[in-house]
């Protein structure tokens, strides 16, 4: 799987496809509001991305930019079909991926200086830290931290922080996050609580990450996120991820499908069984009133954007 991940204009977003993939991806552009892909790194970084845009019977554009408005470059090409090579090449990251064509830099206005909110102590004490929770959490996308930190202190018609300065600040904070994770080495808790999620959804138990903001939401919609033939369910919303992040376990919320306390416990101890294959350790009394919650955990969710 290519390190990356495709956002379409028609709002499918695709994390860790393979070049097959990538390539269908890129393909199946072209008609009436899907007319253009953008693809990211993984971890995301800001003005790094590569995007094509194409419509059925005419031309397409690709175009890359490597750090900023200054470093933007386009080329015109027949098909959106001569853009996967480069576009794998780039997920890739081989060193020429870009040689083969003549690109062209466009000139771009450099983005306005932007000056930092006007806050008192507390209050930028209060934001970095709602900042950083959502960041540690590790499933939020830097638009969304852009967003989260324009929200954080809205009261009123009192609205401290702009859009600029929200992402300005989203992204100094995601950066250093960035580099923080680099020194992770093997595999992470989060990687493997990951693994065991997997390994249920394939044998029947629908299984979903950050699912949802709370219980009572979580427990209206997991059955329509379920595949046909699911026999019950395992999630966690927000406010688990949250407690994650702040040391005190994560729970998991499960149940069957049938409504029966029978088939609630089992799927609870498949549960269990998941997480100890993954090598984590979990603590439930067998009850499937109560939650199973996954402790002792270390949780260093890598980013992805």
């Amino acid at each position: 799987m290519l390190p990356i991940t495709v956002l379409r204009e028609n709002g499918s977003r695709h994390v860790r496809v393979s070049a097959r993939e990538l390539a269908d991806l890129i393909g199946g552009i072209g008609a009436e509001g899907d007319l253009f892909l953008i693809v990211q790194r993984i971890p995301d970084l800001p003005d790094v991305f590569i995007q094509v845009w194409h419509r059925f019977g005419e031309g397409c554009v690709l175009e890359h930019r490597d750090g900023g408005p200054g470093r933007h470059f386009q080329v015109l090409l027949d098909t959106p079909d001569a853009a996967v090579a480069a576009m794998t090449g780039w997920a890739r990251q081989e060193q020429d991926w870009d040689k083969e064509f003549a690109w062209r830099r466009l000139k771009l206005r450099a983005p306005r200086r932007v000056r930092p909110p006007k806050l008192d102590e507390d209050e930028r004490a209060q934001l970095e830290a709602r900042v950083r929770e959502a960041l540690v959490g590790g499933y939020a996308t830097r638009a969304e931290l852009a967003e989260l930190a324009e929200e954080c202190l809205v009261s009123g018609r009192r609205r401290p922080v702009s859009p600029e300065q929200a992402r300005q600040l989203a992204d100094r904070m995601w950066l250093e996050r960035v580099g923080e994770q680099a020194d992770w080495e093997g595999e992470t808790d989060p990687e493997r609580l990951t693994r065991a999620f997997t390994a249920l959804e394939a044998a029947g138990v629908t299984a979903r990450e950050n699912f949802t903001c709370c219980r009572s939401c979580g427990d209206s919609e997991i059955r329509a996120a379920a595949a046909p033939g699911a026999r019950g369910f395992v999630y966690f919303h927000s406010q688990c991820t949250d407690s994650a992040v702040a040391g005190r376990g994560l729970p998991l919320l499960c149940g069957g499908f049938d409504g029966s306390t029978e088939q609630a416990a089992a799927i609870g101890r498949e549960v269990v069984a998941a997480l100890e294959a993954a090598g984590l350790r979990s603590q439930w009394d067998g009850d499937p009133a109560r939650t199973v919650t996954v402790t002792p955990l270390d949780w260093r969710k890598r980013l992805v954007g």
